[in-house]
């Protein structure tokens, strides 16, 4: 994950709460190239400046252009050379923690440059740049004249965006750096349902359709226009450029035949590189694919136990039940909100009981946009901001009803929402830790592996009351263990996308809709859905640990609490720091006694 191109969205908390000693030189150094390192982050993105409340990107968009892809690795390796020059064994124990999580970031992104995917392959099956204004409307804060006077900045920043990414995207046509070809189709379509005739129809201009008090009429109708001039000049010429070129260039040189990136150039040290960058492990694609069977093996095993308990012989049985009964399924995308809406408020309930610290954010539950939803995945979380005023979203596709079941909203919704995404991010961005840790790091392995958590936490939660709810669980984590035997077997061991799709309806209970937009998604975003079992697994393991060695003291608000405290970290950086805190646990035991 780069730290200076962000997908999403901290040192120790506790550890922070005591007092400083007089740092030493080394701890100043550090103080210092942090800082300058995350006011280069801010620079670099604007609308990560604007969710953090400061305003210096006001009406500008990320730069997208190859050189400024490759300044930014410049400056990523003299940011290294200089962060590697600091003793970290000399640091105080926060800013230690601190250092190798940054040193990682950093060393991520140089490892990633290397490889002429990273700076060419620019969009996947779920979208890329052109897909980037969508939550602008929502995203941004709208209350005075010069929120306004930003936002359409943005729209007029789009096309100039645009031209610098279309150039490296056709750059990877030329040198075959292009995805497989049956995962793609309908990427245009979906990019075409975001043109529209007039402005006034577009989700963009949503902001203008009533003047604050604060605005005057003049001023008003002139940002009204600007509004309107950019997207019918601009935003929608570009759309229709990138239409034309998916179907008339891109298209006709996507690769058939096997889909994994390993048939790309240097295919297979890529992946490699990407499922070490994902799960901030040295595990091995194989050793991974063995993990993913072992897994599938053992959930296999319960979910025969619950076909049994709802009186089906087999698995299999109960499975084509749960996909092939209408009554598991919404008729109208309102009573598919409704039920996600109202479970929400029950999974809320549960959160003083599980944490003992809570994020002030709150959340909403809401559609994914229309032009975004078809062949999307189920859900998904937005991150929100106190400082725009957005809360965090969690987002249902309310598409194709007939293959969104019912029986899976609980797992879902304690996985977007939660005690997962939600409560995990925007804890996060409000932590007593430097800035560059709140906004600027995100470890997939951590963020979904506490995600998945979350879903088993829901077991204790008691969302999981009828066997058809139990089969969603079991469904959805047998769904993530598919992952790490699909991923690996589509990038490393030669697989078809059939064999994929095949492997998981053979051993999940989703839908057919769902396999096929999920098997897409691995193909062109590899390593990616390794990180979700690895981290679970990390996160099980630990609270595991910390039960035994604490026997009737552990605290489960206590545990989380901790796992969370320090926002998103690798892995070894997690175990190291339950570690410490079942030892202060214990002597602290000692003590009293």
């Amino acid at each position: 994950m780069s730290i200076r191109n962000l997908a999403l969205t901290a040192s120790c908390v506790a550890l922070c709460a005591v007092a400083a000693p007089a740092f030493a030189a080394p701890a100043d150094d550090y103080i210092e190239l942090r800082e300058e390192i995350w006011q280069d982050v801010l620079d670099d993105n604007p609308t990560l400046a604007t969710r953090v409340g400061d305003r210096r990107g006001d009406g500008r968009l990320g730069d997208l252009s190859l050189d400024g892809y490759l300044e930014d690795i410049t400056e990523a390796r003299e940011f290294l050379a200089r962060l590697e020059q600091i003793d970290a064994a000399s640091l105080p124990a926060d800013l230690r923690v601190d250092h190798a999580i940054l040193r990682r970031s950093l060393q991520g992104e140089i490892d990633a440059s290397q490889f002429d995917h990273t700076r060419y392959v620019m969009f996947t099956n779920r979208g890329g740049w052109f897909f980037s204004l969508a939550s602008l409307p929502y995203s941004s804060p709208l209350f005075t004249e010069a929120d306004y006077e930003s936002y359409v900045g943005r729209l007029e920043a789009f096309q100039p965006m645009h031209r610098d990414a279309m150039a490296r995207a056709r750059k990877g046509v030329e040198m075959g750096l292009t995805q497989a070809c049956e995962p793609m189709q309908g990427l245009d379509a979906r990019v075409e349902r975001a043109i529209f005739d007039t402005p006034e129809e577009s989700g963009l201009y949503a902001p203008f359709a009533e003047r604050p008090a604060t605005i005057g009429e003049a001023d008003w109708t002139a940002l009204q226009m600007r509004a309107k001039t950019a997207l019918t000049d601009g935003v929608y010429p570009s759309l229709r450029e990138f239409v034309a070129f998916y179907r008339d260039d891109y298209m006709p040189k996507c690769r058939n035949g096997l889909p994994g990136v390993s048939e790309t150039p240097r295919g297979d040290d890529y992946y490699a590189y990407r499922v070490k960058n994902f799960t901030t492990t040295d595990m091995t694609p194989d050793q991974i694919h063995n993990l993913g069977l072992s897994e599938v093996a053992r959930i296999r095993a319960e979910m025969v136990e619950v076909a049994g308990k709802a009186g089906f012989d087999t698995r299999e049985a109960f499975i084509d039940h749960l996909r092939t009964d209408p009554q598991f399924y919404a008729e109208t995308p309102e009573e598919l909100m409704r039920e996600a809406q109202a479970l929400a408020k029950v999974m809320d309930g549960w959160m003083p009981k599980l944490f003992g610290t809570l994020p002030r954010l709150p959340y909403t539950v809401q559609p994914i946009p229309a032009a975004q939803a078809p062949g999307n995945t189920t859900a998904y979380y937005e991150s929100g901001s106190l400082e725009t005023g957005q809360p965090g979203i969690y987002r249902v596709n309310t598409t194709e009803l007939d293959q969104r079941p019912l029986w899976e909203l609980p797992a879902l919704g304690v996985h977007e929402a939660v005690p997962g995404h939600h409560h995990q991010i925007a804890l996060q961005q409000e932590l007593d830790i430097h800035p560059l840790r709140r906004h600027g790091t995100f470890f997939t392995a951590f963020v979904e592996g506490w995600g998945l958590y979350s879903e088993r936490l829901g077991i204790e939660m008691g969302l999981y009351d009828t066997p058809a709810k139990e089969m969603g669980r079991l469904s959805y984590e047998m769904w993530r263990a598919t992952r790490l035997v699909v991923d690996t077997g589509l990038h490393s061991k030669g697989w078809t996308k059939q064999q994929a799709v095949d492997f998981m309806l053979d051993s999940t209970a989703l839908t057919p809709g769902n396999i096929d937009a999920e098997v897409n998604r691995y193909i062109t975003w590899p390593g990616q859905a390794l990180a979700y079992k690895i981290g679970e697994l990390k996160i099980r393991e630990l609270r595991t640990r910390a039960e035994t060695a604490l026997g009737a003291k552990f605290d489960l608000r206590a545990f989380h609490d901790t796992v969370l405290e320090n926002g998103a970290v690798p892995l070894d950086v997690l175990e190291a720091h339950v570690d410490r805190w079942i030892s202060a646990e214990l002597e602290g035991d000692a003590a009293a006694a």
